[in-house]
């Protein structure tokens, strides 16, 4: 009888199989699904793009281009060699700025996250101050443009984030969550602590590096308030500041061509559809290296203080 009772099963195991293979198939439909859904807006947007403005003002928008036009397009691509000057400077300056700030962040951090420094505390505190209370627009104005003779160079548009103080917090938890006994064993090996910081600290911290590393390349990407304040020549204009400016053109353009009894009608709605399109390009092209670790590098560098 006791047998008999140990190798019952109350199942088959066809019945485990067919019903991990559902639970797969419903699991990948609802991914899918979601999915779709998160790509649906860039598809509006793209098919917008591409449409008359009359179509969208009277039908709305849609999935698919409604009376295919490509105004938009050559109105923004009017100067295309101011365009791809544009989209130089915002690739040096996120392609350099990127890594340099995370250089200087990450080392920042990893020496805040050691008990063998002293000062850490205060640093830390000093960090979250500038984090609350900043010198104020003017004092920054006449700082980079008075003292720094920062004004129309493509310096100014790195150094701004080069050290953000909730990213420099972020990854000094995340480098405490290090195991202390792995860096004293190298240190007892004979590493330096710059050679512990490369060689060590470094690789075990790719999900948190990654995860700043991200956002630095938003933040350079999509930064057109520094230009707005500090860039007068057109050939040092990034792409968000340029197409800034022509929508402002066009608004421009719209009150005086009222106030003149004048007709222009430029492309406003599918221009702005146009604009994203244009800027949202290398980001796409960027998520997929970092998107592994972004989730794991916010949990694992946030949570814990």
């Amino acid at each position: 009888m006791s047998a008999h009772m140990t190798t019952f099963k109350p199942y088959s195991d066809t019945w485990y199989k067919v019903t991990g293979l559902v639970g797969r198939i419903v699991l990948n439909v609802i991914l899918i699904t979601i999915s779709v859904a998160c790509l649906l807006p860039f598809i509006v947007v793209l098919a917008a793009s591409v449409s008359s403005e009359k179509s969208l003002v009277t039908q709305g928008y849609s999935i698919f281009p409604m009376d295919f036009n490509i105004q938009a397009y050559r109105y923004l691509l009017v100067d295309s060699e101011q365009v791809f000057q544009s989209y130089l400077i915002s690739l040096v300056v996120t392609a350099i700025g990127s890594p340099l700030g995370l250089l200087i962040m990450a080392l920042v951090s990893y020496a805040m996250s050691r008990k063998q420094f002293r000062y850490r505390k205060w640093v830390a505190f000093y960090i979250f101050f500038t984090m609350l209370f900043s010198g104020g627009l003017v004092p920054s104005y006449i700082l980079v443009t008075q003292y720094l003779k920062l004004k129309d160079t493509i310096t100014v548009l790195i150094v701004p984030y080069l050290a953000v103080g909730g990213w420099i917090l972020i990854l000094r938890t995340y480098f405490r969550d290090l195991p202390e006994e792995l860096l004293d064993a190298a240190r007892i090996d004979g590493c330096g602590e710059w050679r512990t910081f490369f060689t060590i600290v470094i690789p075990l911290s790719t999900p948190g590096l990654a995860t700043i590393g991200l956002f630095a390349m938003l933040a350079y990407w999509n930064d057109w308030f520094t230009p707005l304040l500090y860039i007068e020549q057109p050939q040092l204009y990034p792409i968000q500041y340029l197409l800034y400016t022509i929508v402002n053109n066009m608004q421009f353009m719209d009150i005086i061509s009222q106030q003149a009894g004048l007709r222009v009608d430029p492309p406003r709605i599918p221009a702005r559809m146009a604009m994203v399109a244009l800027t949202v390009g290398p980001i796409l092209l960027a998520y997929p290296f970092v998107q592994r670790y972004f989730v794991r590098g916010i949990r694992l560098g946030s949570l814990k203080e």
